[in-house]
């Protein structure tokens, strides 16, 4: 996983950074709240190791940017503050553990593994594409980040599309998808979901090949 470690006590930093990649991590290093956000502009941290004493703020500022994105991306507090009432406030604000110093290397890695399994158990129930997410174990959808209301076969359709990016579905294997055996479908049905579904997505998302089918994605494969 690609890490990004915030922490201004150059030592630490260096003895940890050292640590975690002989651990596997991808590490980057922050000793900033503005040089971290940065950072987290990327687009590429997935796990973030975050001390809230930082020479230009406050680490909380950095959580808030990560919670205010909606992004699946754990966080581990690990500070000196080590007061009940700071934990209780760093785990309220989103953090998903919260370690105080000094630590033993071992135990916060074994918290990394576990906001490890936990983010990789959450994604697998999301299907993104662009600027569309669906989680299918809450069953809801967001378009830039706004969530969308779909009937329940405009919702299994756009499912349908989601699971198979890039590769060409046919409207017959759409309806096999969305409609039980015997039961009768409209010889348009299909194209008057789709219909349904582009009047509320980008013009180019779903994307027809005539005669062929509908695909969403870049790379397109029959």
């Amino acid at each position: 996983m690609h890490l990004l470690l915030v922490e201004d006590d150059h030592l630490v930093a260096q003895g940890l950074c050292r640590s975690l990649r002989q651990e596997g991590y991808s590490v980057e290093h922050s000793a900033t709240v503005k040089h971290a956000l940065q950072c987290l502009g990327s687009g590429e941290i997935e796990l973030v190791i975050l001390d809230l004493g930082l020479p230009d703020g406050d680490g909380s500022q950095i959580l808030k940017h990560i919670k205010a994105q909606k992004k699946i991306i754990p966080v581990v507090i690990l500070t000196a503050r080590s007061s009940i009432d700071d934990k209780v406030q760093g785990l309220d604000m989103g953090a998903d553990d919260y370690l105080a110093k000094p630590f033993e290397p071992a135990e916060l890695f074994a918290r990394l593994r576990v906001a490890s399994r936990r983010v990789n158990q959450a994604q697998s129930s999301l299907l993104q594409c662009g600027e569309v997410t669906m989680d299918t174990s809450a069953h809801t959808v967001t378009l830039a980040n706004e969530p969308l209301s779909l009937p329940r076969k405009e919702y299994m359709l756009l499912k349908a599309l989601l699971e198979n990016q890039g590769r060409v579905q046919s409207k017959q294997q759409l309806e096999n998808k969305l409609y039980q055996w015997g039961e009768e479908v409209g010889s348009n049905t299909i194209e008057v979901h789709i219909h349904h579904l582009r009047k509320k997505f980008p013009s180019d998302f779903i994307k027809t090949l005539r005669g062929i089918g509908y695909v969403v994605g870049k790379n397109v494969n029959s």
